[in-house]
């Protein structure tokens, strides 16, 4: 095991995501609400996709109050019954580039107008289902802080997984497939169906996690300009900003020259 590259292909995602984080409580409301449903559980402990969705609600600081709201409004709770539709688009980009767009909808011809409105206007086209899927890999991904930060100036700062030797272990111990170094934090990649068991394993030996996603990832990355890079990532940015659009994934391979662009952007 050991630190790859393979978390540059998210962190500008992830800097967009943080810094957009008021408009994102909508959406990540109604992927509770929807994984609540599907899984039939209002317990996080019982239900690997409401885990997930809370962990990832959590990861912006989102209320508990919205967060136990969304929960309830899958089982009527409070007189409130919503049901969304899971579906998928899949396309390409500028250069070429594989897109696979989740959404959750309570109107699917407003849906499908959008996305290909974007897609259309951004110099890229809509295809048929099973296009582009088979690019990209599903993973888990769980967060750790190196170390925890307290908001109190009169408590200090504690460590928590410093010592990447004894990180590695315990990641490994934990079932873990691989992680790398994401700076202040590390990055724990897991199977699909495997995350929410790695993240137990890894609280058991005292580790606190910090939140965790399932992802998509592209098994070939698609080597693009950097002028290019711009285009796909507008492409990206206009998706992401559609009401029912809820993950935006693409095969673009975001080397250090074209992330070092795109945060200019």
């Amino acid at each position: 095991m050991s630190g790859h590259s393979k978390w540059a292909t998210t962190k500008h995602k992830k800097a967009a995501i943080d810094a957009k984080r008021s408009s994102l409580f909508s959406k990540l409301s109604r992927n509770i609400t929807v994984a609540a449903k599907t899984g039939g559980d209002p317990n996080p402990d019982n239900n690997a996709s409401l885990s997930a969705a809370v962990a990832r609600a959590r990861m912006v600081s989102m209320p508990n109050a919205k967060i136990k709201a969304a929960i309830d409004k899958a089982f009527g709770a409070g007189g409130e019954v919503v049901s969304y539709e899971e579906i998928a688009y899949e396309g390409y980009g500028p250069a070429g580039v594989a897109f696979y767009v989740e959404c959750l909808t309570d109107n699917k011809n407003r849906t499908a107008a959008d996305v290909r409105s974007a897609f259309t206007h951004s110099g890229g086209n809509l295809g048929t289902s099973g296009s582009v899927a088979f690019q990209f890999e599903r993973r888990g991904t769980i967060a750790v802080d190196k170390v925890i930060k307290s908001d109190d100036k009169k408590v200090p700062d504690r460590p928590n997984a410093v010592d990447e030797d004894e990180f590695m272990m315990a990641v490994a111990e934990a079932g873990g497939d691989d992680y790398e170094d994401a700076g202040e934090e590390w990055i724990v990649w897991t199977a699909y169906d495997n995350m929410q068991e790695v993240q137990k394993a890894l609280e058991a030996q005292g580790i606190e996690v910090k939140g965790s996603e399932l992802t998509r990832i592209p098994i070939t990355p698609t080597s693009v300009s950097v002028s290019d890079a711009k285009k796909v990532q507008r492409l990206a940015d206009k998706l992401d900003e559609l009401e029912d659009v809820q993950n935006v994934y693409n095969t673009m391979d975001v080397t250090d020259e074209i992330a070092a662009a795109l945060e200019e952007e």
